[in-house]
């Protein structure tokens, strides 16, 4: 029997308005800027009606994006709250296609923002088997004094903060009656740079820990001996990568993509040793990409950083699967390797609206 499972962070699914841009440029849209605004009262009234018309083409464009993963279970990140991902569901998946996702599963978690993980599940496969959710646990409460995870390199947090800057949300399903474990994480972004040290590498600690953590919670689950034989998966933004293309050149003259492999990375916890696999892996090495990162002509590249990692067990039984990873909802400014350029949706823009700025990742598995 098989399982449609996807990732995909679908970009501030948010259900209040952000007004603090009136007192923080640094928060303030860019078209904002173009207006004399003399008032807060008058602020908030444009970006009310600002964010509600650039959020409903950019909904329709993730509904699509979702649509073409065609997904039995999908995992998300950057949703708002049970509410939004309901409204979500029901007025654009469900009437673009068809098939709703009626299991719904969000728990409150630590970001500050208020975004969340989530999963939306089907109620049977394409093939007809049931899809159950047996448990759901968060580990939102986990602190880095419970895995002994603390190091000074972390500091100014403290070993009684909470690691995880979100969550890892662990699902237990059964597949048609076969086990399936879940692990849904969104991992500390890449801010920017401090005494330094570029975002990625100032912030490595903070990733790595909560991947320490991931680990941990696995093999306290299944035993440090005994994750090889288990099937689960862990899926989400992981906010870093292990290699990634390089973009040079320009519009005018053509664009090159060099790979560099990086010496260091939070993944490393995971695949160092085979404890789990990254399919995405078996696609072309310039083909992997999930998301295009552009600070200006310096800092160009493009790189995975959503994954569905599988444990040793599953990614055995699934050797000849290869992952799908949707582009289709990725703004005009994105750079494709040669080869690769899909058709966008429909009003797709040059910056937004957009799908998101990261890819779904799909894959379709044997349990």
């Amino acid at each position: 029997m098989s399982l449609r499972l996807a990732t995909f962070n679908v970009e501030n699914l948010l259900s209040r308005f952000d007004f603090t841009g009136f007192r923080n440029q640094t928060r303030q849209d860019r078209v904002l800027r173009l207006f004399s605004i003399r008032s807060e009262a008058e602020f908030q009234r444009l970006e009310e009606a600002r964010a509600i018309a650039l959020a409903d083409d950019a909904r329709q464009q993730s509904a699509l994006a979702i649509a073409d993963a065609d997904a039995d279970v999908l995992c998300l990140q950057e949703v708002d709250n049970m509410e939004s991902l309901q409204a979500f569901e029901y007025g654009y998946l469900f009437k673009m296609v068809g098939n709703g996702y009626r299991q719904r599963f969000l728990i409150e978690g630590n970001d500050k923002r208020g975004i969340d993980v989530a999963v939306l599940m089907r109620e049977q496969t394409r093939d007809g088997q049931k899809i159950e959710c047996v448990d759901v646990r968060s580990h939102a409460g986990v602190t880095f004094d419970d895995f002994g995870l603390h190091a000074p390199e972390l500091a100014p947090l403290l070993s009684t903060d909470r690691i995880f800057k979100r969550d890892c949300l662990e699902l237990d399903l059964r597949i048609g009656g076969r086990p399936l474990t879940l692990y849904v994480v969104h991992l500390k972004s890449m801010g920017p740079g401090r005494e330094g040290l570029d975002g990625r590498s100032s912030t490595m600690a903070m990733r790595t820990a909560e991947a320490r953590a991931v680990r941990r919670i696995i093999e306290n689950r299944f035993g440090a001996g005994g994750t090889a034989n288990k099937q689960f998966a862990i899926c989400g933004d992981m906010n870093d990568y292990q290699e990634r293309l390089v973009v040079e050149g320009d519009r005018r003259n053509g664009y090159t993509f060099r790979r560099v492999v990086e010496e260091k990375s939070s993944l490393d916890v995971f695949t160092r040793d085979g404890f789990a696999e990254n399919p995405v892996d078996k696609r072309p090495e310039d083909d992997r990409w999930t998301l295009y990162h552009n600070m200006g002509p310096q800092d160009r590249h493009l790189c995975q950083l959503d994954y569905i990692l599988l444990s040793p067990a599953l990614a055995r039984r699934n050797q000849q699967r290869v992952p799908e990873i949707i582009r289709g909802g990725q703004p005009y400014r994105t750079v494709f390797p040669p080869g690769q350029e899909v058709e966008r949706y429909p009003r797709i823009g040059w910056d937004r609206p957009k799908a998101s700025d990261h890819c779904p990742v799909v894959m379709t598995l044997d349990v």
